[in-house]
């Protein structure tokens, strides 16, 4: 049961091309948000699509595949755990943010099936 004490996995379309730096010890760090969609009817029946975003963190060889396989809009399945951290923004605010520190992702569609298609 440990494993499932901070455990996340979601399906979604990336927001933008990851981005992609070299962090201390030549370790790749990838910064990306993933929209989830989740489709539900209202009290007068009409359908209506609830979008969530998440912002997600991915390190070393994890980094790398959303590097070389993943563009804007590609469809990942990613699981992680919930990160929490603050951070002083330019103005003096402390800011605080969540994210997803992903440690598996499966690449559902790629840049490579967008050029299949065409």
């Amino acid at each position: 049961m440990n494993s499932l004490k901070n455990k996340v996995n979601l399906i979604g379309n990336l927001g933008f091309n990851p981005e992609v730096k070299m962090i201390d010890g030549g370790k790749k760090l990838a910064k990306v948000t993933i929209a989830t969609n989740e489709t539900y009817r209202n009290a007068k029946g009409e359908r209506v699509t609830d979008t969530q975003w998440h912002n997600l963190v991915a390190f070393g060889k994890t980094a790398e595949v959303l590097e070389r396989y993943t563009k804007v809009g590609s469809k990942i399945a990613v699981e992680g755990k919930l990160v929490s951290r603050s951070y002083t923004d330019k103005n003096g605010q402390k800011k605080y943010m969540t994210e997803v520190q992903v440690n598996e992702v499966l690449i559902l569609s790629n840049w490579n099936d967008d050029q299949a298609e065409s």
